[in-house]
């Protein structure tokens, strides 16, 4: 979750002893135990060398491999997510990935009569948003605004506002809208309390 320190200083003032006053800080003791939760885990990943933004959102992650490779821009978040650290991962702003979701920067080359390694970094643009159960291959760049369909296997770069589906992942005619407003993180209970 958005770290403490931002919460509160963005946090929603309400008139002292009112209705609301009293709802909002309801929401924020209930919360509370979640948000220590999340914000453990994010402070962990930075403290083995991720760079992650004081307001991303980070849920129940398996990252594993060198934790300098993984980059989580502001306002973007992670569910129920595993992540293979072999090469670099950018994700951008306002992201979200959401349960299921498997991003892997290895692999092995079949073509290879030793089927050594071969690994190249993922990149996924600003406002992207990743549904449940996606599979994100090594190379990929996922671009500006794009959406990756519930359980498709990403193997080939994705346009930016573009949507693919399927597996292997595959565009659709459909698009996105190119006007882009929103906060994934504004979803979330735990911010809810505080920011709105």
């Amino acid at each position: 979750m958005a770290s403490l320190r931002y919460l509160w200083r963005n946090r929603i003032k309400y008139r002292p002893f009112s209705k609301a006053f009293f709802i909002s800080w309801a929401k924020r003791l209930l919360t509370f135990p979640e948000l220590v939760k999340n914000n453990r885990r994010r402070k962990k990943l930075i403290n083995n060398g991720a760079n992650i933004a004081e307001t991303a959102e980070i849920g129940i992650v398996n990252i594993n491999g060198r934790k300098e490779n993984l980059s989580i821009d502001d306002f973007s978040t992670l569910g129920k997510v595993e992540i293979a650290l072999h090469d670099k991962v950018s994700i951008g702003k306002y992201v979200c990935i959401n349960d299921g979701v498997i991003i892997l920067s290895a692999s092995h080359d079949v073509s290879d009569p030793l089927w050594r390694h071969k690994k190249a970094p993922i990149s996924i643009g600003d406002y992207a948003w990743i549904a449940t159960n996606a599979i994100i291959l090594p190379g990929v760049n996922i671009g500006k605004g794009a959406v990756v369909g519930a359980g498709a296997v990403v193997s080939k770069d994705v346009k930016d506002y573009t949507i693919v589906i399927g597996n292997p992942a595959k565009e659709i005619e459909k698009k996105r809208t190119e006007v882009l407003k929103y906060n994934p993180c504004e979803f979330l209970a735990t911010n809810n309390a505080w920011l709105k």
